[in-house]
């Protein structure tokens, strides 16, 4: 059975861009790969950081929505995304440079077999740096070499990313025989999977809890997008899924990718992505996020939608 490569980007609710892009940009050290609009709303930023060139499996992605609420926190809800970093000595960097900053962090710990530091963005988002200690990460990831942290303990990609929901059981049916993730360890209420053995940027880590499900707000997260070679593979991926029995929301031209999208039993939303042709598709690497793009149906559109949206700096 085909397996899932790993993750392609995550994608979260924010309340105000020009904040959020101060901290993935000035605190984190990730780079703002692309600046454009939400597709069926274009009032609405869409905007994306991760490495030189925002490669799948390093993509944080936010929606700006103005009138965004307070989250609720709850179950069946994605609830935290890790972030590895290379070694020990970083996650020691990251702390001292948390607290230098005054970001809201906890002490350095444990979390899912992994060194960690956990930590939350300006909005309450709930993020983990997690110590990658010099295993593998996908060869085409590329270091933004501007980035305001130092290479040795710079941000790499995507790490962990947690899922709490009501029935563990149905989202490990889900992983596993539709999507060929493994189990990997299980401990109380927690259970990890991965789409690559022994590989954390496809790890999701499941955990179960009842209770009442998150009402999303500003930092909460939308989306998981995980990844798929091309649109051949894609569509394929599509008629398993609705074999599977879940409804497919029809596989999209994004213009940076193709994908579809579905929800899994505990409403759980997935985004399958394809690789390619990426956000160099229509700017050089030089010039990645600099100025607002627009997919080619949306061109006509420019003036109008570029006089709806807050300047971001």
């Amino acid at each position: 059975m085909k397996k899932i490569a790993g993750h392609h980007h995550i994608s979260m609710i924010t309340k105000k861009g020009q904040q959020t892009n101060l901290f993935y940009e000035k605190v984190l050290g990730l780079r703002r790969v692309k600046k454009t609009v939400n597709q069926e709303d274009p009032s609405m930023y869409h905007l994306f950081y991760g490495d030189l060139t925002g490669s799948p499996g390093t993509e944080l992605s936010f929606f700006e929505m103005p009138m965004a609420g307070t989250t609720k926190r709850g179950t069946n809800a994605i609830t935290r995304i890790g972030l590895l970093v290379p070694s020990y000595a970083s996650l020691q960097y990251w702390k001292k440079r948390f607290e230098l900053l005054d970001i809201e962090h906890g002490d350095l710990t444990e979390y899912a077999g992994r060194q960690a530091l956990p930590f939350e963005d300006s909005e309450g988002l709930r993020l983990v740096l997690l110590n990658n200690n010099g295993n593998a990460v996908p060869d085409f990831w590329e270091a933004w070499e501007d980035s305001i942290v130092s290479s040795e303990h710079r941000i790499l990609g995507m790490g962990a990313v947690e899922m709490t929901v009501q029935s563990q059981e149905s989202l490990a049916k889900t992983l596993t025989d539709l999507f060929g993730y493994e189990l990997v360890s299980q401990k109380d209420n927690t259970t990890v999977y991965q789409s690559v053995k022994g590989q954390a940027f496809g790890e999701i880590v499941v955990v179960e809890q009842d209770g009442l499900k998150e009402k999303p707000g500003k930092g909460s997260v939308h989306y998981l997008a995980i990844r798929v070679k091309d649109g051949v593979e894609l569509r394929l991926w599509s008629q398993r899924i609705q074999d599977f029995g879940f409804k497919v929301m029809k596989v999209t031209d994004r213009y940076y990718f193709e994908s579809l999208y579905f929800r899994e039993e505990n409403g759980i939303l997935f985004e399958v992505a394809t690789d390619g042709p990426g956000f160099t598709v229509d700017s050089s690497i030089e010039s990645l996020g600099q100025e607002l793009d627009l997919p080619p149906f949306l061109e006509a559109r420019r003036a109008e939608i570029e006089a709806n949206l807050e300047p971001i700096k």
